[in-house]
């Protein structure tokens, strides 16, 4: 089992996602890549960005959400379960699902939303006056 800075929980998660989506770690070709961006020194002087391509599917993962390299294995390989679910179930994949669910949040809200219209002060007369 790798060590990716997560918990024990966490990488059982993470291996039993990658074998319900197929993935396999010989299938995968990993390097690392000097990251940009926020993070300061440390981030110009080691090779922390995470670099996955999985060679079956074509799919690549370019992962620096963190300064530690061991983390950021952890993210690409998440990400890489997330393209592939996206990829085979379409729109029953768990990502699919959960932008559905925001998408119709908002749809409700918006639609309570409209119910509701501010009342509006003539503008000849001034604030205090509309409150009479």
């Amino acid at each position: 089992m790798l060590k990716l800075g997560v918990t024990d929980r966490k990488a059982e998660e993470l291996a039993s996602r990658m074998e319900r989506c197929g993935l396999v770690e010989s299938d995968m070709k990993e390097s690392f890549v000097r990251s940009s961006g926020p993070g300061g020194q440390r981030v110009n002087k080691t090779s922390s960005c995470v670099y996955l391509r999985h060679e079956p599917t074509g799919l690549e993962v370019k992962m620096q959400k963190s300064r530690d390299q061991r983390l950021n294995r952890f993210y690409a390989r998440r990400r890489m379960c997330e393209l592939l679910e996206e990829m085979v179930l379409g729109e029953k994949s768990p990502e699919a699902l959960k932008q559905e669910k925001i998408r119709k949040q908002k749809q409700r809200r918006k639609r309570r939303g409209r119910g509701k219209e501010k009342p509006t002060i003539d503008e000849g007369k001034s604030a205090d006056d509309a409150n009479l």
